[in-house]
């Protein structure tokens, strides 16, 4: 089963929080960049803690 990417201890049940985008959470990330671009900046980031791989028939 897979579990939520926002909350560790709860199964995913498809709510669509975690595609929520970080300026607008009325609507679906699009993959805009917004949040991440920035005038004057040198660099942004993004920390990265984790990757989630799809499941195989093999993990079972």
């Amino acid at each position: 089963m897979k579990k939520c990417v926002l909350d560790e201890t709860k199964i995913c049940d498809n709510c669509g929080e975690c595609e929520r985008c970080d300026l607008d959470p009325s609507k679906k990330c699009d993959n805009c960049m917004k949040c991440v671009v920035s005038e004057g900046a040198e660099y942004r980031a993004i920390k990265i803690d984790g990757i989630q791989l799809p499941e195989s028939d093999s993990d079972k």
